[in-house]
């Protein structure tokens, strides 16, 4: 034995070891390196790491075999004992050792010392980690694959739901729904650009196919930056309620696992579990779709989708989603013209209900909130309080910030409306009602140039409504006439009034001339004759034609539009603010910067 390693010793191969060892392990390193950096497949340091195991008992059986003479490599046995160079050539390779070695001790005690970024999963969770922006996501519409394509608000339905389990957790950034499902149909723009529209890491699409009783969805998480899939994964399940609740639960908790979030489970149960909150399915479905006809709600579609949310609690009556989307499409009717029935009335019964059921719902809270202030005289204070309940709950709730923004724009505390239309804006850029009443809020401030800027960009996006009279009387007061004349029979238009005879409110607006007490009177008989319903003078088309005394308050905050001097003047101002509770709020919770009081029972607003 002791004659065999004399043997290996003079011929180099443990010295040939030492080297391939040190150098192995800078190779092994470099890869992982590489791997890191390049963002190659996961497999390449293994790859590496094998070949080089695979290499050293090569390396090994070829220091026994050969020699390097100054004449080349040669088989040992053919070396003359005298003309052997082994002894030189292993001087060369203890020099190759100590360097490695060096090297080695070097890259060890600097990784020791050199700040270290916690270890995270392989794959974006360590990019998460270390990069804030990266634990950002959007979640695109997912495609229709049914056999008849008729199943989109089926599948949009689902997006939406994972959407806003996503939004629940304060580590990841969300794009919001109206800004990610404006790029529906647009799949051909690539990954990589909706992602930098959207402001966003990742992106996650899918598919939805459901046919009989059955169903798949597919979901793909994509890296934006490298346009690769981190995670993908197909479900095939009979089609339940409790089945599509379970692959939401899995698709967000997969999420969540690839971004490297860590949220607090107790015995290692999945970081989210979604409660399903109907087991109806037939309910859900219906739920789904009215949800998605509402947040594109117009006069037209609303009795539709009050049909249908009344369906779903018909389905299931215990479904507290149902009643809170019931409540809400109740509460906004009769701002759109549909009165047929009580809604403020049905919608405080169908709050009240929805409460009953899951009073961690935010929408109920906010539909109470404005219930309160529907009817004159207004209750602000009880309302404020329903709006800060909902955002207690849901603190991203573009809807109620909206809600609540209006409200503190009624009672005259601008700065405190600008601050939710802001938050608004800057959870949802595409909520485009919160860009409206923006601009309203410059009007009212006197500061017209910036709220014509605010409004024109709101517009150029698509917006409408936002107190839609209002604007063609700001151009109209800051003698843009022609301006005023297009947005006034466009108002006429979109919300069906007497559409193609906005003249005689552009000339009451414009003309010096302009005979109100006449006009009136005919404006009012043709919209009799033409519209059927009464008419009232009670917002911004009373203020327009100088019916000062049928003015009554209303959703509008008339008495701070600055568009007529004149009523600013009369007593029929302080008149609709005393009506509308705005004064009895101002004497319990305080005066807004630009009035005050006057005596012990007055007022003065600048």
């Amino acid at each position: 034995m002791s004659g065999l390693l004399k043997e290996l010793g003079r011929r180099n191969v443990f010295r040939a070891a030492g080297v391939y060892a040190v150098v192995g392990w800078l190779l092994a390193q470099v890869a992982g390196t590489l791997e890191s950096a390049l963002t190659l497949p996961d497999w390449f340091d293994t790859v590496v790491v094998a070949f080089l195991l695979i290499g050293f008992p090569i390396v090994l059986i070829f220091a026994w075999a050969f020699e390097m003479t100054p004449e080349g490599i040669k088989l040992t046995a053919e070396v003359p004992e005298g003309e052997s160079v082994a002894a030189k050539t292993g001087r060369a390779l203890d020099y190759a050792i100590l360097t490695g070695l060096a090297v080695v001790v070097v890259l060890v005690v600097a990784d020791r010392v050199m700040p270290q970024t916690a270890p995270a999963p392989v794959g974006v969770a360590a990019t998460a980690a270390a990069d804030p922006a990266a634990a950002s996501i959007a979640v695109l519409p997912f495609t229709d694959l049914s056999p008849d394509s008729d199943q989109e608000y089926f599948s949009d339905g689902i997006a939406e739901e994972i959407l806003n389990v996503l939004v629940r957790f304060d580590d990841l950034k969300v794009a919001s729904r109206t800004s990610s499902f404006g790029f529906k149909g647009q799949e051909a723009l690539g990954i990589p650009l909706i992602a930098e529209k959207l402001n966003v890491r990742h992106v996650l699409e899918g598919s939805v196919r459901k046919q009989g009783e059955s169903v798949r969805i597919t979901a793909q998480l994509i890296d934006a930056q490298t346009d690769q899939h981190l995670w993908s994964e197909t479900y095939d399940r009979t089609l339940t309620a409790e089945n599509l609740f379970a692959i939401q639960d899995d698709i967000a908790n997969a999420i969540v696992a690839q971004l490297g979030l860590v949220i607090d489970s107790a015995d290692g149960a999945p970081a989210i579990n979604i409660q399903a909150d109907t087991q109806d399915l037939d309910a859900y479905e219906a739920f789904l779709e009215a949800r998605a006809l509402f947040t594109a709600r117009n006069n037209l579609t609303l009795p539709e989708i009050i049909a249908i949310f009344e369906h779903v609690v018909d389905q299931d009556p215990n479904f507290a989603r149902g009643w809170a989307g019931l409540s809400a499409a109740y509460m906004v009717s009769p701002s759109w013209g549909i009165m047929d029935r009580d809604y403020k009335s049905l919608a405080d019964e169908a709050a009240e209900r929805a409460i009953g059921l899951n009073p961690n719902l935010a929408l109920p809270y906010a539909v109470r909130g404005l219930s309160l202030l529907e009817t004159p005289p207004f209750e602000f204070a009880a309302a404020f309080a329903e709006f800060d309940e909902a955002i207690a709950r849901d603190p991203n709730d573009t809807d109620t910030l909206q809600w609540r923004g209006e409200a503190h724009l009624r009672v005259g505390f601008f700065a405190r409306a600008t601050a939710d239309f802001e938050r608004c804006t800057e959870i949802d850029p595409d909520y485009l009602q919160c860009r409206v009443w923006r601009a309203k809020v410059k009007f009212l401030e006197g500061k017209a140039d910036e709220g014509f800027a605010l409004f024109e960009d709101a517009v150029s996006r698509g917006a409408v409504g936002g107190g839609a009279f209002h604007y063609p009387m700001e151009y109209a007061h800051a003698g843009h006439d022609r301006a005023a004349r297009l947005s006034l029979a466009a108002v006429f238009q979109r919300f069906s009034y007497l559409n193609g005879r906005s003249l005689a409110v552009y000339r009451a607006l414009t003309d010096p001339n302009f005979d109100f007490d006449t006009e009136a009177k005919a404006f009012e008989v043709e919209w009799l004759a033409l519209r059927g319903d009464d008419f009232l003078w009670n917002g911004p088309l009373g203020l327009a034609f100088k019916r000062y005394d049928l003015l009554t308050p209303a959703n509008e905050p008339l008495w701070w539009y600055r568009t007529d001097p004149e009523f600013l003047k009369s007593p029929h101002r302080k008149r609709l603010i005393r009506e509308a509770g705005v004064y009895d709020y101002w004497r319990a919770a305080g005066f807004p910067p630009q009035c005050r009081r006057v005596g012990g029972d007055d007022f003065a607003c600048d």
